[in-house]
């Protein structure tokens, strides 16, 4: 990831003064470590670190930059700058937030694998054709959740999941399709949706 003169001067500096202290410097020891003046400058140098996934903090203690191991940047991916919220209903005030996300803080510590959606039986859930969908690989669901089911071995399909006596009902969010009723023993869940990708582009 491409980072500034500036950034890295910053970097190395948090580097080196971590490992020679054992903790991690302050805004001040940051400042004067590197000749500047304000610390204003430090907080952007950091944030911007931060929000390229080069540095963490933790905002409930103090001495909380850490530079994050070169292993554990290529784990979390690309951090995407959240720089707000957007109205979908009435207009909000559009205002700029120096925060990121990435796909590590949504996935967490699960396993999670992606699939490209075919097809339009949920679509009421605002899931189509060419979607990607974020699936825990797990075994078991709850009623109504989406999950991904395997039918006889063979057959797999995004469908909400119900229990109804000893058969499964795997409900498609389209009223113009009928649901799978299958006996339980010929239904293994893979995995159950967390969240879906989309790309216009």
């Amino acid at each position: 990831m491409a980072i500034t003169r500036r950034q890295k001067e910053v970097l190395d500096f948090l580097s080196g003064f971590t490992q020679r202290k054992g903790y991690s410097p302050s805004y001040e020891e940051i400042a004067a470590g590197l000749g500047l003046n304000s610390l204003a400058t430090v907080h952007k140098h950091v944030t911007n670190l931060h929000n390229k996934g080069l540095l963490q903090r933790s905002h409930n203690r103090s001495r909380s930059i850490d530079v994050v191991p070169p292993r554990a940047q290529k784990k979390t991916g690309e951090r995407l700058p959240l720089l707000g919220r957007i109205a979908a209903g009435k207009p909000v005030e559009a205002i700029e937030n120096a925060e990121s996300i990435s796909l590590s803080e949504i996935i967490g510590n699960r396993e999670v694998f992606a699939l490209e959606v075919r097809g339009d039986s949920m679509r009421d859930e605002h899931i189509v054709n060419g979607d990607y969908v974020l699936v825990e690989r797990t075994s078991t669901a709850r009623e109504g959740e989406i999950i991904v089911a395997l039918v006889d071995g063979t057959d797999a399909t995004l469908k909400r999941y119900y229990k109804e006596g000893n058969l499964i009902r795997l409900q498609p969010s389209n009223s113009e399709m009928s649901p799978i009723f299958a006996p339980a023993d010929r239904v293994a869940i893979q995995g159950k949706v967390l969240g879906m990708l989309r790309k216009y582009a």
